[in-house]
């Protein structure tokens, strides 16, 4: 498929992904709503009061203080569960009351001193970064006081189990640490037990806001652009689809510069470049260039951007992957059309298995290659991050289904590795497998490509090669020797024949002289005898052509030696046992 093609369908998925926002959970502020700066909205020193957690309790955390300067929450709200307080913190920011969001939020590792105002937008802040990055699994957070979920049985027995004094709602990554996102049940005095999110959770804010905040065009963007459409700013819809725009052509023009300057040069690898690498190499950088323009310059939110964002580093990693893989490829075949030897002949022991390895290798690092962009596509989402911790916990059971389920690939696989290294066959060798003559045309992943003498195509799987007997004439050596059967009268003498055959011999260019003209009687019935002559030559088509050839000539000597009197026959013997009376 051409590059133009491959960036319509993107285009495409980019701009379906971005009509599909309407649907989405969390919106992003107002329209016309400011967006907080990127600096620290807390002031870094201050006077810090000591730990607040006075002990632990298995049902809550007992605090000996809580939000000295803020206040504590009004009676009305609703924080008995950790779904209540999140549903209470959401919904307040996205009507755009930063300020009874805050109330929702534990600021005890913050000074002291800090303000309403300075509350108001670290709640602003929190709900920018949930809503960009964080995928909130509503279904997970309980709606009861003690955070346990509720759980049914087929006795409808309820089931023991301990509260829960801490309940995460989203992970995300800064800088490299993984940061959990927490709600906590509080006791603090006399005052019923109530949830709150975290206070290590709101510490985190403003490196969270600072990574995750709103992009340059954010912030840059008139009035007029911030029309809503879909609900979300019309300027989004644009500034994308110029990216998307801009992308493609500097994709386009990536892939004109490299096909024109390569094609120029006279060297084969250069030309290799030209042909098999500018394409993957201009789809990378159309893709990487649209992947970081639109992480720098625009933000969306919502479960929307999780989808989006996933949806583009997949893109990333896999036109690299294929760009790498591409390179591998392409650097091996470069090897062996111009390293390696004539790999026709077949006396050309180390050409041929040189070109085993570099096939066999070529594919094995190919399947390598894909196996390793896969999991680093897989370690970029926590949720799959937990699915591969789950799979190890039962490895047991996994090994035994993919064991089962892929056997058969599997087992080909290995068999392919076991063939370079042990070489039972390389590509040019004469085999035979199954009663087909054919020469060893390829070794792919699982399969084996012989091409028999009159041009048909075997696919053998590698196992079989492995585990059943064939006939391999090209081995150690190409030199073969063939014999020529011939059936004649008891009359006949030997000797002229092998007379004849040495004669015929010496005239053939395909005889290799390696192994002496022999004519030997091998066996005889009750009509004939058995006359066998043995031909060589230096590979084993050399040797059939040969031993056709000295055969008809032979079967011509015969019908003509003697008038043909040493042919085959069949004798009657008549006798007369009339008796005269």
């Amino acid at each position: 498929m051409r590059f133009n093609h491959f960036s319509t369908i993107f285009s495409l998925v980019i701009l379906f992904s971005l009509a599909q926002v309407y649907c989405q959970d969390l919106t992003t502020s107002k329209a016309g709503d400011s967006l907080p700066e990127s600096n620290s909205s807390v002031p870094e020193d201050g006077d810090f009061m000591p730990n607040a957690i006075r002990e632990y309790n298995e049902a809550y955390y007992i605090l000996s203080r809580l939000n000295t300067s803020t206040g504590l929450p009004p009676n009305e709200f609703n924080f008995q569960s950790p779904q209540a307080t999140l549903e209470h913190f959401v919904y307040n920011a996205r009507s755009g009351d930063f300020k009874n969001a805050s109330y929702a939020l534990n600021f005890n590792l913050l000074p002291d001193d800090i303000t309403q105002e300075q509350a108001a937008t670290l709640a602003e802040k929190l709900f920018f970064v949930l809503n960009q990055r964080i995928k909130i699994d509503w279904s997970g957070l309980s709606d009861r006081p003690d955070g346990q979920i509720d759980m049914s049985t087929s006795t409808n027995q309820a089931i023991a189990g301990k509260p829960m004094r801490s309940v995460v709602f989203g992970e995300i990554d800064l800088e490299g640490r993984d940061i959990v996102l927490r709600m906590q049940r509080i006791k603090y005095k006399d005052y019923g037990a109530f949830w709150l999110i975290s206070a290590n959770t709101v510490e985190n804010i403003d490196s969270l806001y600072e990574v995750y905040g709103p992009r340059e065009l954010d912030r840059m963007m008139p009035d007029w652009a911030r029309i809503q459409f879909l609900n979300m700013p019309i300027w989004k819809f644009i500034g994308t689809f110029i990216l998307i725009l801009f992308s493609y052509l500097l994709g386009k023009l990536s892939l004109y510069i490299f096909r024109k300057i390569f094609k120029k040069s006279d060297k084969i690898w250069v030309n290799t470049i030209a042909k098999r690498l500018a394409t993957p190499a201009g789809w990378a950088i159309g893709v990487l260039f649209f992947y970081i323009s639109l992480n720098k310059l625009i933000s969306f939110g919502g479960t929307f951007a999780s989808t989006l964002y996933a949806i583009l580093l997949i893109a990333v990693i896999g036109t690299i992957t294929w760009f790498i893989m591409r390179f591998i490829d392409s650097f091996m075949v470069y090897v062996a059309e111009t390293k390696i030897g004539d790999t026709n002949p077949e006396e050309n022991n180390e050409a041929r298995m040189m070109l085993t390895y570099i096939s066999v290798a070529r594919r094995v690092i190919t399947f390598i290659v894909i196996i390793v962009g896969f999991s680093v596509i897989l370690s970029q989402f926590r949720s799959l991050e937990k699915l591969g911790i789950s799979l190890i916990a039962s490895a047991g059971l996994a090994t035994v289904v993919l064991g089962v389920a892929a056997q058969s690939t599997l087992g080909n696989i290995i068999a392919g590795i076991q063939i370079a290294l042990t070489r039972p066959a390389r590509i040019g060798d004469t085999v035979i497998i199954d009663d087909d003559w054919g020469y060893v045309e390829d070794i792919r992943f699982t399969y084996m490509v012989v091409r028999t003498w009159d041009e048909r195509r075997l696919i053998v799987p590698l196992k079989e090669i492995i585990s059943k007997t064939f006939e391999n004439w090209s081995m150690t050596s190409a030199h073969q020797i063939r014999p020529i059967t011939l059936h004649v009268d008891y009359k006949t003498d030997v000797n002229l024949i092998r007379q004849k055959f040495s004669e015929l011999l010496e005239q053939e260019e395909n005889w290799d002289k390696n192994h002496p003209p022999v004519v030997q009687v091998v066996d005889m019935s009750e009509k004939t005898m058995q006359v066998r002559a043995l031909c060589s030559a230096k590979d084993a088509s050399s040797t059939w052509d040969l031993h056709c050839t000295l055969r008809e000539k032979l079967i011509a000597y015969i019908s003509k030696l003697d008038s043909g009197q040493h042919l085959s026959k069949s004798r009657i013997r008549i006798q007369n046992n009339l008796n005269n009376d």
